[in-house]
């Protein structure tokens, strides 16, 4: 029998700093922001040159040291201020509070999953005054000392890219990140309309979540960028980030989960809700299958994001993932959901039922796994719940393996049926059931330590033998045909989780990192005077690089 030497059970390890699992899940910025925000993204990582490699050390920083007087020599000065050590709680709204005392504030750029953020002020000396206080004194942003410093840009680059620093849009893009539950039309309508009242909203996927969302007026739009930009969706996921828009209006040709128009007089009447705890908007998902359904939670009544309007009622509801037999008419189209995941453009000669395992098991619990003998090249995987059947549509939909574009969609089937089994390939039967497995990771008691993550050239791997080296896995990559790493870290082992080991593998691209995940995930490795094997276990990285 296996041996689970696990002290974790997906995500980064204990050994990546603040990426411990005793905390909510981190977020990673998607392939979709970085593509189109070329110019914030160089900012964020200019900034974090600075903290990481400047000639003091951020360390200092966390500890409350004055080493952030040194660094006001290393960069000159500018309106933009560069904040660091937020806490996961820290909205736009947060950083205008505590800081719109040093001048007036022209934009504010989030980064949630860095604990950071960009401030511009309308004036350099405005942003002197704040770095100064900073440097003097202890500023607290949501009851937590922050550090401040100049940034290495004169301006924060807006999406809309108008040159009045003080314009806006009355139209949001709304980026999700770390997607862990379905975000629909009714969800976003459920956190934006009890601030200010939503006029439209459009969803769209590529390689992350986003939305636009379209407001009355362009002063409801910057009430909601205040009151949500940074705020997790539920509680250590769904994050958003929010900008304003290009458009300045939103064409919505039907309404179903991906875009509404909340102007027809046809719409079905929902329920206004007051929204979230402090780090979650709508509190714990309802459901995420494989536990209790959770209440949603009240707002304070102190809270800056309830509506004074007495119009907003008292409780959320939320129907649609629910009542999913309604026989509204608004949603009697739709297709049903499922709990099946049909995908399609397999690599005939190197795909299995593992295979599609070690890649699926990332975003939820994968119950069974059949080729199809009538179409070459597809499969069906049953798992746990149709939410990570979603998940798995978002992150692996096109995603090239072994140089074969996967098609992953929503299968009309409601379960896999072990019919016309046969043999593979590479001899392995077509069918196989995983129902039983040790290495699904999404149980009730391991599921909230899961980060979901988008395919990404790092991978985080853990549970191998403490002995292993580099020269070991480049071996194993040799052996099993797949690409090689070419960067290689090893967390520090704490005396209590020293009998594995954990660390970081950086490919040169995405797909490298895809196949070697594919093939070597759940790879059993015998060590001497060892009786049980160990699991290496595998899953995408929150860090970009090493």
């Amino acid at each position: 029998m296996e041996e689970d030497r696990e002290d974790i059970s997906g995500g980064e390890g204990e050994g990546e700093g603040e990426g411990g699992y005793h905390r909510p899940a981190k977020r990673l910025r998607t392939e979709e922001e970085a593509g189109g925000e070329e110019l914030e993204d160089g900012e964020e990582e200019s900034e974090e040159a600075v903290v990481s490699s400047g000639t003091t050390d951020s360390r200092n920083r966390s500890t409350g040291g004055k080493s952030g007087v040194d660094d006001t020599h290393c960069i000159p000065p500018s309106p933009v201020v560069h904040v660091r050590g937020l806490c996961d709680a820290v909205v736009e709204a947060d950083l205008v509070e505590a800081l719109d005392k040093f001048g007036n504030i022209c934009y504010v750029m989030m980064m949630p999953f860095k604990r950071q953020a960009l401030v511009e002020f309308d004036s350099v000396e405005s942003a002197e005054r704040c770095v100064s206080s900073g440097n003097r004194d202890a500023v607290c942003i949501a009851e937590q000392q922050a550090f401040f410093n100049f940034s290495t840009s004169q301006r924060i680059t807006r999406p809309t890219n108008i040159d009045d620093p003080s314009s806006g849009n009355k139209v949001l893009l709304l980026s999700v990140q770390n997607p862990l539950y379905p975000v629909t039309t009714d969800v976003l309508y459920t956190v934006c309309n009890p601030i200010v009242n939503v006029l439209r909203i459009v969803i769209f996927k590529r390689n992350g979540i986003q939305a636009m969302v379209e407001f009355e007026s362009v002063e409801d739009a910057q009430k909601a960028k205040l009151a949500l930009n940074g705020a997790d969706i539920y509680a250590g996921c769904c994050t958003l980030k929010i900008e304003y828009a290009r458009p300045n209006r939103l064409n919505v040709v039907r309404n179903d989960n991906s875009s509404w128009d909340y102007t027809k007089p046809f719409l079905l009447q929902r329920e206004r809700g007051k929204g979230r705890q402090r780090q979650a908007i709508l509190g714990e998902h309802p459901s995420n299958g494989y536990g209790q359904h959770c209440p949603l939670l009240p707002l304070p009544g102190n809270s800056r994001y309830r509506r004074s309007s007495e119009e907003v009622h008292d409780m959320i509801t939320y129907p649609l993932l629910h009542h999913k037999t309604s026989s509204s008419s608004s949603y009697m189209d739709h297709p049903a959901s499922s709990s099946v995941a049909m995908v399609s453009g397999l690599h005939p000669a190197k795909m299995n039922c593992s295979h599609i395992f070690n890649i699926f098991c990332l975003y939820g619990n994968v119950e069974k796994v059949k080729f199809m003998k009538s179409v070459a090249g597809t499969a069906l995987v049953e798992m746990g719940d149709e939410y990570a059947v979603d998940r798995a549509v978002t992150h692996l939909n096109t995603i090239k393996v072994f140089g074969k574009k996967l098609n992953v969609c929503v299968s009309k089937q409601q379960a896999v049926i072990p019919s016309q089994v046969f043999e593979l390939t590479d001899g392995s039967s077509s069918y196989q059931d995983f129902s039983l497995t040790r290495n699904n990771r999404f149980s009730s008691s391991q599921s909230s330590r899961n980060i979901i993550q988008p395919p990404a050239a790092v991978l985080h791997f853990y549970n191998a033998p403490p002995t292993l080296t580099q020269h070991q896995l480049h071996k194993l990559c040799t052996e099993h045909n797949v690409p090689i790493f070419t960067k290689f870290k090893i967390f520090d082992a704490k005396p209590a989780s020293s009998k594995t080991l954990s660390g970081l593998l950086e490919f040169d691209n995405k797909t490298e990192a895809v196949e070697a995940l594919t093939v070597l995930n759940h790879h059993q490795i015998r060590i001497p005077n060892s009786s049980n094997p160990f699991t290496l276990k595998l899953c995408f990285s929150t860090s970009s690089h090493l």
